[in-house]
């Protein structure tokens, strides 16, 4: 780990992607801000309600944990394309792959041999004590020691222009369901655009992710049923999961849809027992198994962990990934890339502090307004506390929670996520800059595919950091360019 010191917000203004520091256009957008440019305020505001208007047509929702009223939210879509220039995305694409890579065989490791525990790579009381290790996951082996079918890096690019990953998402990573019917909406709004920059298409993802899928056969089957498995239409990403299955043409089951019987599990349908081979599961892990992990769970499959055990049946992502996730797991992620892969890694994380640490901790508090602090094992932006954004009431509350438990807290520099011009609501359109992130989804079955762009999430709020959609933030569509 790097050498803790106090850490600055950046005085020097966060990266503008789409005009340099002079104002100037940057070459792969100059043909988006002229057409922006040409258009006047009314159009402008018509092309903000033409993508409100079709994502409601289209049903593209999603659903608020606490939410009073229940109520399924259209996802927020800004119309201001974000674009990446093809030399930019060549050397994000082969450091997502290296760090899916890299993270597959510590899953592997860890719930198989456990070398990189035994070399002390990794702190062994980290990865025992976490609350994303499951011991029921120990000893099970899929095909091609396959853990991580589907990942979501996050990442951000900081003033210096660098992209840095900021979280891996590894259990059940959302959102691609958002890139697929983003470009369904930019390609009828900016049609002329997309062909005469030669973007890069996403249609392909959900013939991609089905063929990784069929890849992980259980005995070596060639023609392998799989299947998606949704918690039901009260979990937020649940138009996500109709999408996936409709593209892929697999059934959507509930847990109650399934059965298992002589170690092999089954789908329940009118004409009897159809046996599954592969399960995309969307449903974490504690509601997985009710006879290995909560006995209250409603949404799993009795008996599924031992239909694993005996390699009749494939879960993907595979039940344990999620310490792959935890934010103090994180901080060993280089080291991890160096271990297995022998390799540097090509794109470096945002500087990471364990406060389990004593003196890491006794520093970050003393210099709290200066940190992002982060639970290890949350997701969605819950439970984020950006320091120098932070009231003294909120800093002091912090601050107990640390001193509680400090090994269930990181620490992190204030990163300056680079802007990107966002067509600001309110009466009268204009531009105006939002911060913003990535999130690419890369799939691993027999080889690594990456989808070309992903998920570009948009704080859009002003002068907000925090862009997860539930937190109120929205996303754009994601140009990558062929040349």
């Amino acid at each position: 780990m790097p050498e803790l010191k106090a850490a600055a917000i950046a005085a020097d203004l966060p990266m503008n992607e789409m005009f340099s520091a002079d104002g100037h256009p940057r070459p792969e957008c100059a043909r988006v801000v002229n057409y922006l440019l040409s258009m006047d305020t009314r159009k402008l505001t018509e092309l903000g309600e033409r993508a409100h208007e079709m994502f409601l047509r289209m049903g593209v929702t999603f659903n608020v944990y606490g939410n009073e009223d229940g109520s399924e939210r259209i996802f927020p879509f800004d119309p201001v394309p974000r674009i990446i220039p093809a030399a930019t995305w060549s050397e994000i694409e082969a450091g997502l792959i290296q760090r899916v890579r890299a993270l597959n065989s510590f899953l592997a490791d860890i719930y198989g041999d456990g070398a990189i525990l035994k070399d002390g790579i990794v702190p062994r009381d980290l990865i025992i004590g976490s609350s994303q290790f499951r011991h029921a996951a120990v000893g099970i082996k899929p095909p091609q020691n396959n853990f991580v079918t589907v990942a979501g890096i996050d990442l951000v690019r900081g003033s210096d222009g660098r992209f840095y990953i900021l979280e891996d998402n590894v259990r059940t990573p959302s959102g691609v369901s958002y890139v697929i019917e983003n470009r369904v909406i930019m390609t009828r709004l900016m049609p002329e655009l997309i062909r005469t920059l030669k973007v890069r298409s996403v249609e392909q993802y959900p013939a991609d992710l089905l063929a990784s899928l069929r890849e992980l056969s259980p005995n070596g089957k060639s023609d392998p049923v799989v299947a998606l498995l949704t918690p039901g239409p009260f979990n937020s990403a649940f138009f996500e999961h109709v999408f996936l299955s409709q593209q892929m043409g697999v059934d959507l089951v509930e847990g109650q849809d399934l059965v298992c019987a002589d170690h092999k599990l089954f789908a329940k349908t009118v004409y009897g027992l159809r046996q599954i081979d592969v399960i995309y599961r969307r449903v974490d892990d504690d509601f997985l198994d009710p006879v290995v992990f909560r006995p209250d769970s409603l949404l799993g499959v009795p008996g599924l962990t031992a239909v694993l055990r005996a390699g009749n049946a494939v879960v993907a992502n595979g039940i344990g990934t999620g310490i792959a996730d935890d934010k103090a797991v994180f901080a060993y992620t280089p080291a991890m890339i160096r271990y297995y892969l022998n390799e540097e890694p090509i794109i470096p994380i945002v500087e990471t502090h364990l406060l389990r640490d004593p003196e890491v901790c006794e520093f970050v508090l003393r210099n709290l307004d200066r940190y992002v602090i982060k639970p290890t094992g949350a997701s969605g932006g819950y439970g984020v506390v950006i320091g120098p954004q932070a009231s003294g009431l909120e800093l002091a509350e912090t601050r107990a929670r640390i001193l509680r438990d400090p090994a269930a807290f990181i620490a992190q520099p204030v990163v300056q996520l680079s802007v990107h011009p966002t067509l600001a609501g309110g009466e009268g359109a204009a531009f105006a800059a939002r911060h913003v992130d990535l999130r690419p989804f890369v799939l691993l079955g027999a080889k690594p595919r990456v989808l070309p762009g992903g998920l570009t999430r948009v704080a859009l709020r002003e002068g907000s950091l925090i862009v997860n959609s539930s937190q109120g933030g929205g996303s754009k569509d994601t140009w990558v360019l062929e040349n």
